[in-house]
């Protein structure tokens, strides 16, 4: 609800024409807050349904949810999903904000790994099991690219000289915590070398970390495959590798694991509920989230986006959450943070 607040200048004299109008601007005021308390009580996740994407527009989760907006929209599922962002230090401000709704039935909170790494590197007092998960919906992958002049021609080649001399062989990429620090402290780890010697430069934005990057203030850069894939394809930057499981359809990027080491690391997306919520609530968050999923628009938005298809929910969701706190809760106790 918008408030409209006029102001005056002069001397106002009181007669009846300005104590009527006072009546009828009061009276208006309370039917509005009266039909606003109606509405927020009676309103449901398919009549209207909020996206909290805990990050600034423009970015990875920010997408995500403006990408799930359209599908919802576009095919009828929810009749009016609206984007609200609320971003800082790596998600956790929405979810702490988030947590604060307890039994809020017409709002999803975006998450996924980056608030995972977050929530351990600054040991949030909100975590995972203070919300209700619904579902999980894609995989993005990061891979370590350097620029196209670089010596390093091959994985190999990046990997000999990081071991000989980690201190001044950097690695650019996200926010402390992000999955591109995480992922650099483990493939550290896979290759023999003590994840407290990774320079791991963290920047708050990718653009920061290209421009870092293509002037060779950083040896190598760790970024979402999508956040590079245009200065791969314009040839400006080399990848040497991505974390995939396997090869991506239509990515031309070997994986860490196909060249001999033993890492893969997803920054998975997908959806949250707020805490106290009924089953019944859950068990509609769930079947709006699965039309969505079966939706062309949707396969579209994967395809678009290079993401890959991996929908989980109830138990299956529950335990991949578990597993993947346990990864990064290790991961930063390694990197000494």
């Amino acid at each position: 609800m918008t408030t409209t607040t006029l102001f005056g200048t002069g001397t106002m004299k009181l007669n009846l024409r300005s104590g009527a109008f006072a009546l009828v601007t009061a009276l208006i005021t309370v039917l509005a807050l009266i039909n606003a308390a109606s509405s927020g009580g009676t309103a449901t996740a398919r009549s209207k349904l909020t996206l909290i994407a805990p990050a600034a527009p423009g970015g990875g989760w920010d997408g995500f949810a403006r990408e799930s907006q359209q599908a919802l929209r576009g095919n009828g599922i929810v009749n009016n999903p609206q984007v609200v962002n609320v971003p800082g230090a790596g998600g956790t401000i929405g979810l702490s904000q988030f947590v604060q709704t307890p039994g809020r039935e017409d709002a999803l909170l975006v998450t996924g790994g980056v608030m995972i790494g977050a929530i351990e590197l600054a040991d949030n007092p909100e975590s995972m099991a203070d919300v209700v998960p619904i579902a999980k919906l894609a995989d993005d992958y990061a891979a370590l690219v350097v620029p196209a002049d670089s010596e390093f021609q091959t994985l190999d080649d990046f990997l000999a000289a990081w071991i000989q001399n980690p201190g001044g062989t950097s690695i650019g990429g996200g926010s402390l915590g992000s999955i591109d620090h995480l992922l650099s402290g483990l493939l550290a780890k896979e290759v023999g070398l003590d994840p407290k010697l990774v320079n791991y430069v963290a920047y708050s934005g990718g653009g920061e970390a290209l421009t870092s990057l293509l002037s060779h203030t950083t040896a190598a850069g760790m970024s979402g495959y999508n956040e590079v894939a245009d200065q791969i394809e314009a040839g400006s930057l080399r990848a040497l590798a991505i974390s995939s499981e396997e090869r991506l359809d239509g990515v031309d990027v070997p994986t860490f694991k196909e060249q001999g080491v033993d890492v893969a690391m997803s920054n998975w997306r997908g959806v949250v509920a707020a805490p106290g919520i009924s089953d019944a609530a859950r068990a509609e968050f769930t079947a709006i989230i699965t039309e969505m999923r079966e939706t062309d628009d949707w396969k579209d938005t994967l395809a678009r986006n290079s993401w890959t298809d991996s929908f989980a929910t109830g138990e299956e969701l529950e335990e991949f959450i578990a597993g993947e706190v346990a990864t990064a809760r290790e991961i930063v106790k390694d990197l000494g943070l």
